[in-house]
């Protein structure tokens, strides 16, 4: 990736972080503490999130992370190789990356702080999104994640909870 393309990367997640009407998230009335969402299958979706959580979250994640992503949270085919910066681009979040190795607190936490955290270089979007819009992504982006990949994501939620 040349140097120009990240430059209109960078400002193409910039306006997109900017766009919208998303409700500020300096509002903590809301907080989710999402160790605490339960983990029982919702009816329509079989997994711990409604239809219309994924139906939100979609619509968030088109916004503000399918640019760099993919607009089906596949990202990029080179995903895996360093950029000219030394950096690996975004990973897919649909289940074929190390996305579902993370509990829940920790996909929340890598959208609110970023991926400097986790050695990446993704923004933090604590000062765009909400933390329901936040959970709403997660949904998203877990609802492409294969039955198998969910299961196996599920049993390591239950086990970091202690169930």
């Amino acid at each position: 990736m040349t140097m120009r393309m990240i430059a209109v990367l960078v400002a193409i997640l910039g306006l997109a972080a900017c766009s919208g009407s998303n409700e500020s998230a300096d509002d903590t009335s809301n907080e989710i503490d999402v160790t605490q969402l339960s983990l029982e299958p919702e009816p329509g979706t079989d997994r711990w999130y409604t239809e219309e959580q994924v139906s939100r979250g979609k619509e968030v994640f088109a916004a503000n992370c399918a640019g760099c992503h993919g607009q089906n949270a596949e990202s990029t085919p080179d995903w895996k190789s360093l950029d000219a910066n030394g950096n690996y681009p975004p990973p897919p979040l649909n289940g074929t990356a190390h996305a579902w190795h993370h509990p829940l607190s920790v996909l929340k936490m890598v959208i609110e702080e970023g991926g400097e955290p986790m050695g990446g270089v993704m923004p933090g979007w604590d000062d765009t999104l909400s933390d329901q819009q936040i959970v709403d992504v997660i949904a998203s982006f877990q609802s492409y994640w294969p039955d198998k990949t969910y299961q196996l994501w599920l049993e390591r939620e239950q086990s970091n909870r202690g169930q």
